[in-house]
């Protein structure tokens, strides 16, 4: 289990080699598992491949390419005002991420490169996505994230690597045209599975140090 938290990361670039059907059954039946306060479980997942996923990211690149700035948020991604030490660590984090994909910082059409890339997935052949319902609140968004953790813990133990994406948000409207989503469903966020691509630099973001977000009482 150590290995596995310490090997999993937002894989960025993605091989076409097939996911096995089997495999991401017996990953989602054992995710079940995952922690769910009031055994509400109020995780709705779509498991999107082939030719839906395919048509999907046509759609989305396009919209991306043409500067779309996307359906109007259900939720935000981040504060309005990130402040010291977040803001540090996500501005750190970007210049990281994107200066491994080859975008420059100052290049103007970043914000469409960025988009771009998402669209496509970086690539994977298998996107599952995750939504909740309207009626749920922060702690059922909380037990969302702990089920989507134990997945992709379990697909490292499987061999497969993931990267989970908010910015399907974006393009929430083209997403549910594909999944069928009821209305009444608010999507989470999409998170691309698939073998990593061979040869490709191996991006691994910095993490603030033990001390920096945790105290000991008592001990």
């Amino acid at each position: 289990m150590y290995e596995a938290v310490d090997s999993r990361r937002a894989v960025r670039a993605f091989s076409d080699e097939p996911v096995p059907k089997y495999v991401l059954e017996r990953v989602l039946a054992a995710a079940t598992r995952a922690p769910s306060s009031g055994n509400l479980q109020p995780w709705h997942v779509y498991v999107v491949s082939g030719e839906p996923l395919a048509e999907l990211k046509r759609r989305a690149t396009a919209r991306a390419l043409a500067g779309d700035p996307g359906d109007e948020r259900e939720y935000p991604m981040y504060p309005a005002e990130l402040a010291p030490p977040y803001l540090d660590r996500f501005s750190a984090a970007a210049a990281q991420r994107y200066e491994a994909l080859g975008i420059e910082r100052d290049d103007p059409a970043r914000p469409v490169k960025i988009a771009a890339l998402n669209s496509e997935a970086f690539g994977a052949p298998v996107v599952l996505f995750c939504y909740l319902d309207r009626m749920m609140g922060p702690g059922q968004w909380g037990d969302a994230g702990m089920y989507l953790q134990t997945v992709m813990l379990l697909l490292r133990a499987e061999g497969l690597h993931s990267c989970p994406q908010v910015m399907w948000t974006m393009y929430r409207e083209t997403v549910s045209q594909i999944v069928g989503a009821d209305d009444e469903l608010v999507l989470f966020c999409g998170v691309s599975v698939g073998f990593e691509e061979e040869g490709v630099p191996r991006l691994r973001t910095g993490r603030a140090d033990m001390t920096e977000t945790v105290r000991f009482i008592g001990a």
